[in-house]
This record gives C-alpha cells, sequence and structure tokens, in this order.
C-alpha cells in the first residue's frame, strides 16, 4: 500500500512540510475520508500539526453513518462508540482548488487502535480485497465512468430539479446527446471545475453530454483500485462544491428527474499478473479461461451485492428496460444492453465493463464488490453463460427491481460476508435499512397527487 504520514515520521520530513505550508500560507488540513455514502468526513486540523504528524482520532461508527444524519444500534457497534485514528495517505495530499483561503486536504484511513483498518471504512473494504489479488500476485485495473446532472439551485426539496439556464440566457431542453456546443453551455463551471480536477491530480479521459438534459459523463483513466476510487470521491466532492460556486448543483443521484434518463458509475476491470501481462489474453491473443471465470464470479455473486451497487430506494428507479440501464447479468460482447459488456479491443486490453452500479453507488464499495465476485469466479473456476446475442432486454429480470429485496437478498446472504467481510455487512444493512424506515415516514407527490382527491 502507500506510505502513510504518521507520528513517527523523520524531523526533516516534518520540517519540509511545515515549511511548505508557511510558504503558501496555509493554516489549515481538511482530514477526510469517504463514509458508507462516499461523502466526505472528516476533522480539520491545524497545518502545523498535520505537518508533525500529530495523532488525529474520530469514532468508528462515523464511517458508517446514515445520509439522514442518524447511527445505528446494531449490536455490531459497539456501545462504548470507541475511537480510530485517521491516518492520511501522502499521496493525497493537494491544495483545495475551492476553499476561499489557502488550504489543504488528504484522504485519511480508519485505523483501529490496535491497528487494523476499520471493518467499517469503505476504503478499509477496497484494500481488503486487494489483499486477496495481491497474496496471488495479481493486480487489478480499474476505470470508472461517471454520469451526473448540473442543474438549477433547488432551494425546496419538493421542487423537481430543473436545468439552469446556459449563456444563452434559457435551459436546455433535451435531446442534445453529445452536443459540444451544450457541453460548453455552463462554460464559467466548466472552466473552473477542469482546472480543479487537474490541480487535485484526477486523470480524466474524454467528456461528453450524456443523454438526459444537463447530464454528462467522464471517463477516467485506468489505474490502480485504490487510486482511482480517492480520484471518483475526489471528483464528486469536487463537482459538487464548485456547482456551489455558480448557483448550480451537481446531482449523482441515479434518477433524479423522472422521465430523464438515470446516471450510472460504469466499471472497466482487468488483472494484471507481477509482470503486468493481462490474465483475461492468452499467448496467441485469446481470451483465457479467467476471463470467463471472472465474469462467471460477477454472474454468481453480484445478486446478493446488489445493494452496494444501488443503495438508495432512488437507485432502482434507473433499472428500465430499453433505457441502457441493465435489468440482469447477461454478458456480452460490445453489447450494452447486457449488465456485463466486453468493449472491442486489443487482447492487452480485455476487460469486462459492470454497467450495474449507479453514479450514486461509493465507488470504493462498487469497485471492492465488483473485483471481490470477479476473483471469487476465479478461484472457484466458475463456468458463466454464453455471450448474449441481440437485446438482453428480452430476457428475464435477474436483478432485484427493489430497495427491499435487494437489502433482504443481503441480509440473508452467505457469500456477501465471505466477499466483503462480515463485520462490514452486518452494519451495511443495519445502516441501509435505518435510512430505508426514514424514507417510509415521508408522504410522497405522488400519495398527495391521488390519493387526496380519491381515497
Amino acid at each position: 500500500m502507500k506510505s502513510h504520514l504518521t507520528s513517527e515520521q523523520s524531523p526533516a520530513a516534518a520540517q519540509t512540510l511545515l515549511e511548505r505550508f508557511s510558504s503558501e500560507g496555509i493554516r489549515d488540513v481538511e482530514c477526510i475520508f469517504p463514509d458508507v455514502s462516499g461523502y466526505p468526513r472528516g476533522k480539520l486540523m491545524p497545518a502545523a500539526s498535520f505537518a508533525k504528524g500529530n495523532e488525529l482520532r474520530i469514532a468508528q461508527a462515523i464511517p458508517m453513518q446514515c445520509v439522514t444524519g442518524e447511527y445505528s444500534y446494531d449490536p455490531i457497534f459497539p456501545d462504548q462508540d470507541p475511537d480510530v485514528r485517521l491516518v492520511p495517505d501522502l499521496a493525497t495530499l493537494k491544495r483545495v482548488p475551492w476553499s476561499s483561503v489557502p488550504r489543504y486536504m488528504a484522504i485519511h484511513d480508519c485505523v483501529e487502535m490496535s491497528g487494523e483498518l476499520c471493518p467499517f471504512a469503505p476504503r478499509s473494504v477496497l484494500k481488503t480485497v486487494l489483499g486477496r489479488y495481491q497474496a496471488l500476485g495479481l493486480q487489478p485495473v480499474v476505470a470508472p465512468e461517471i454520469e451526473f446532472y448540473i442543474t438549477a439551485a433547488n432551494e425546496d426539496p419538493a421542487q423537481v430539479l430543473r436545468a439552469p439556464k446556459g449563456r444563452g440566457g434559457r435551459a436546455e431542453v433535451g435531446q442534445s446527446a453529445f452536443s459540444l456546443n451544450l457541453l460548453n453551455e455552463l462554460a464559467p463551471f466548466w472552466d473552473e471545475f477542469h482546472a480543479a480536477i487537474d490541480a487535485l491530480g484526477i486523470s480524466a479521459d474524454t467528456w461528453i453530454h450524456e443523454v438526459g438534459t444537463t447530464q454528462y459523463e467522464i471517463n477516467l483513466m485506468h489505474g490502480d483500485p485504490v487510486a482511482v476510487a480517492d480520484q471518483a470521491f475526489l471528483f464528486k466532492y469536487a463537482a459538487k462544491e464548485i456547482a456551489l460556486k455558480h448557483g448550480l448543483n451537481a446531482v449523482f443521484m441515479a434518477k433524479p428527474i423522472a422521465g430523464e434518463a438515470g446516471s450510472s458509475m460504469h466499471l472497466h476491470q482487468s488483472v494484471v499478473d507481477r509482470e503486468g501481462r493481462n490474465i483475461f489474453t492468452q499467448a496467441d491473443g485469446s481470451a483465457s479461461p479467467k476471463f470467463r471465470q471472472f465474469i462467471a464470479g460477477l454472474q454468481a455473486y453480484m445478486p446478493d451485492l446488489m445493494l452496494i451497487y444501488a443503495p438508495f430506494v432512488n437507485s432502482y428507479r434507473r433499472y428500465v428496460t430499453g433505457s441502457q440501464a441493465p435489468v440482469n447479468l447477461h454478458w456480452g460482447h460490445d453489447n450494452r444492453t447486457a449488465g456485463l459488456r466486453v468493449p472491442l479491443s486489443s487482447p492487452a486490453a480485455r476487460r469486462v465493463e459492470n454497467r450495474i452500479a449507479g453514479a450514486d453507488a461509493n465507488p470504493y464499495l462498487a469497485i471492492a464488490a465488483s473485483l471481490a465476485a470477479g476473483l471469487a469466479g476465479m478461484q472457484e473456476e466458475l463456468a458463466s453463460t454464453e455471450p448474449m446475442e441481440g437485446n438482453a432486454y428480452d430476457q428475464p429480470r435477474g436483478l432485484a427491481r427493489t430497495f427491499v429485496v435487494a437489502h433482504d437478498q443481503m441480509a440473508a446472504s452467505t457469500s456477501a460476508p465471505r466477499l466483503m467481510g462480515a463485520e462490514f455487512v452486518q452494519a451495511y444493512v443495519a445502516v441501509k435499512g435505518m435510512e430505508y424506515d426514514s424514507y417510509l415516514s415521508e408522504i410522497s407527490a405522488w400519495e398527495r397527487r391521488f390519493l387526496l382527491p380519491q381515497v
């Protein structure tokens, strides 16, 4: 794993960092980590204390904080609510581009006082899965594609999200997929956002205007799964912060606007050996048995992990037949109707595109779940289905249609604890259950629209 800044760092290194902060007028460092929803949590630490490697702690339960702000009282969480240490990863130490005052931030691991990674922290879960690959001399390679909307400010959550006015003074009306003019329509936001992701070291590839009104997609460059998940995490953080500066919202909900396209987070995955060779490809350029076994692992285990790819009630509104959001786990060559697509590529770039996860999924957890399932398929030498020819939407639905079904399936699963960690799964199911209970306490516009006059 990457090196960490700790209280045992050398005095020379601490002094160098302190001088760097002093010369740039840095007073504070954001000590952040992704919680269960992929939201940045943490503490603001004086720059001098950070440079010296002073110990920083936070309550163990915070990585599992609900989106409502509540905490579960499931027995998996100790009654005494113990601390974990926040240990920064120096490779992620960057200046905060959107801050009104000079400030740095660093992504942290949550480490138990005994020294192990906290099992409830999403970054820990991903690192644990990668450890299984490393023990076999293997290294996964991942590249996500993230879709999101830019909307006008939304002060009243009871009102629908709307497209913002562009440079011509009018709001986009849709049907503008791949339009370069409309990709530039919100130029002040995009200019600052592009500068921000460059400053954060986020390796972006292509950008497009997607199908939805003011919906966009970015492809991140392939790389080490932890580094890529860190970039996806910071990408969302930056998008939201800079959108707010421009009176906008960056929206990563899976289905934020009725009648518009959903937003996904497709994951391209391959695996290389110690020599950097793609194990999905044989010496003659053909697909290896491991390739089909990896796909088989996804087909076998992803249904029990659906709650990770689709973590909220809203997530399940995206899976609509014919919408380019999959409804089953068939796989096919360059087939976008299937849940698992194999893009046309050279043998060295052979990979599997997992099209299940929504943009609302935690990137650390979605990547971990996909890699864990694929590795299990290879280790167990599972057999995949034959590649899908034609329209996979004509085949039966193979994924949970609702949050409740996915939640119940993960709670009853014997494979999910083995793949993702028993403590994590118990905690995750408890947190998601609390969020669903909160959802049930709300009365929706649908109920008022149809039940009020007719019941």
